[in-house]
């Protein structure tokens, strides 16, 4: 939620790391923070000058220290949120701690060097969307990601204004014709998960040229100093530099004068406060004078409510059952405390197999233990959303400090409901009717209601059978809903979440919002082809695969795979390559 975190939230967190023994760092003193923003300003232009081959040692330097703090980090990770160390869980810490990371890292340098030999970044195939847009290939990188992600595709739908030849003149614009002789960016990081300030670190680096002050989010702050050791050598030329510590803090560097942009992941209350100064009236007339308090370029992260359209279909049990599994994971991987948790169910109304989907759905989530709530507030929340609820289906037997996966059901998609209208960030989830059986109708239907009743345009989930797609008449139709949703991730029998690890794909909100009103935020991250002039990324799965993903929640070799991938991650080494697929197939 929150990056700039409240009183509340330190008091909530200061309590649960005393619990757990998790070490976090002091505060950062007002001297240190105003000696480490000199030095990063003071280097800022000798970073945006440096050579691609200073880069490259740069980069590979940095992904080094990753793998060499990358267990200590996970195993940190999971005493933070009470997973059991080995334990198939501990995937979600390697999956979102140290594998975007690394892999970041690893196509940043392949992208360097193809810019010092050919003067552009890699891509793939590019081909038109069903609205005539560019759509530019970016995954699968290599052979190894084709065979370890069969059939698995990430195009990025460019907007209308890019044609071939802007797609070719302005990618990896900042080594073409730089806008800049050396920018200070602050980086507000999430609590969450481990990858996101990194990754964001990374993409302000390595794509845009800037030197980057990382704030810790008091939340996951004791991650820091391993972020630090890891990052040494950027560190030791003071083109990078991690403070710790709450609002102050962060209100002081937002501010400050020697800091050129700020990059916020967290909650749009808090885009908003910064932008717009503490909510009340001052911040409304400040709004309607269109006189922002912040006067810096900021870009932002900052939720969604997640939705998870089901396409009616012949699904068989099996097939149901796959994907149960998959939507299961997708709300349960974190504690459900992801912006890309998926949220609110979208099924055709009429259709028997909304029941059996929800069904299955339930039935997968009682196989997963309730999950500590270790984000602050989560209980708070719970209890808001749930209280009263004559609808509501809890499963699981939570212990003391845990939160039970809990089902809202049967929502009306005409109320001003505050499932669709709040991003809940913890164990609640809800589903909705819309259209009908027929698959035309509720596509239609379905992508309207995203679109206009649900808050944030992150990204959105899309479950279709192929067979249903061998009409050609539906095949269309669901090629422009692809187009039509606005959002800036859609996963087709995925999770968005797997787009966000890949690190090739951008990650960010559909270019829709303003300042005024910002939704899930504005700029992409990742993007390791530096592409600009993008619309959304569009991931797209098989139904079901074998063998099972890692991250589905009935995968018992999860943590060795995820493991294995990690150390596969440094350089795409085909020698790691089968005991991955030997850890996955026993899963």
């Amino acid at each position: 939620m929150s990056t700039i975190a409240t009183n509340t939230q330190l008091n909530a967190y200061s309590s649960y790391a005393a619990q757990t023994l998790v070490e976090t760092p002091a505060d950062s003193s007002q001297s240190e923070l105003s000696q480490k923003v000199a030095q990063l300003k003071a280097a800022a232009n000798e970073f945006a000058n440096l050579t691609i081959d200073q880069r490259i040692t740069l980069a590979q330097s940095m992904q080094r220290g990753l793998l060499q703090v990358a267990e200590a980090a996970v195993h940190a990770g999971c005493r933070a949120k009470g997973i059991a160390i080995c334990s198939p869980a501990e995937a979600e810490e390697w999956a979102t701690n140290p594998w975007g990371s690394v892999r970041q890292l690893r196509l940043i340098v392949e992208s360097l060097r193809a810019i010092q030999k050919t003067g552009n970044t890699p891509i793939g195939k590019v081909t038109r969307t069903a609205a005539g847009n560019l759509a530019v290939n970016v995954f699968p990188n290599n052979a190894i990601d084709g065979m370890l992600f069969k059939d698995v595709t990430v195009d990025v739908h460019m907007q209308p204004h890019v044609t071939e030849q802007v797609l070719a003149t302005t990618r990896a614009s900042f080594y073409k014709k730089p806008g800049h002789q050396g920018k200070l960016a602050l980086v507000l990081g999430a609590g969450n998960i481990g990858a996101i300030g990194v990754m964001d670190v990374l993409t302000k680096m390595f794509n845009e040229g800037k030197v980057c002050l990382l704030k810790m989010n008091p939340v996951n702050a004791y991650l820091g100093p391993y972020i630090e050791k890891a990052f040494k050598a950027a560190i030791d030329k003071h083109y990078f530099a991690v403070v710790y510590g709450g609002a102050e803090i962060g209100r002081h560097l937002v501010y400050h004068p020697d800091v050129d942009e700020v990059h916020l992941t967290g909650s749009n209350k808090t885009y908003d406060q910064i932008v717009w100064g503490a909510p009340g009236a001052e911040q409304q007339a400040r709004r309607e004078r269109n006189e922002p308090l912040l006067k810096k370029s900021i870009s932002a992260e900052l939720g969604n409510v997640s939705p998870v359209i089901v396409v009616p279909g012949p699904y068989t049990d099996k097939e149901i059952a796959f994907q149960a599994d998959a939507i299961a994971a997708a709300m349960t991987m974190n504690a459900s405390f992801f912006c890309n948790s998926a949220k609110v169910l979208v099924l055709p109304k009429g259709w028997a197999g909304s029941g059996s989907f929800m069904r299955a759905i339930q039935k997968t989530c009682s196989a997963v233990e309730p999950r500590k709530a270790y984000y602050p507030g989560a209980e708070d929340r719970w209890k808001t959303l749930t209280k009263n609820r004559r609808n509501a289906i809890s499963i699981g037997k939570p212990a003391i400090g845990t939160l039970p996966w809990t089902f809202i059901t049967g929502l009306d998609a005409n109320d001003d409901e505050v499932l669709f209208r709040e991003e809940a960030f913890c164990s609640v989830f809800a589903d909705v009717q819309v259209g009908s059986q027929n698959p035309i109708e509720f596509l239609e239907k379905a992508v309207a209601f995203c679109n206009n009743k649900l808050w944030g345009n992150l990204n959105a989930t899309i479950i279709v059978h192929p067979k249903t797609l061998r009409d050609p008449s539906v095949k269309a139709v669901f090629e422009q809903a692809i187009c039509k949703l606005k959002y800036g991730t859609v996963a087709i029998n995925t999770f968005p979440g797997i787009s966000f690890v890949l690190a090739s794909s951008p990650w960010g909100a559909y270019p829709s919002s303003t300042q005024k009103d910002i939704q899930s935020g504005n700029g992409f991250v990742h993007n390791t082809a530096m592409l600009e002039g993008i619309e959304k990324a569009v991931i797209r799965a098989p139904l079901t695969v074998f063998p099972k993903p890692a991250w589905l929640t009935s995968h018992r070799k999860a943590n060795v795979v995820t493991r294995r991938i990690v150390a596969m991650e440094e350089n795409a080494s085909w020698t790691k390559v089968p005991g991955i697929v030997w850890a996955a197939m026993q899963g």
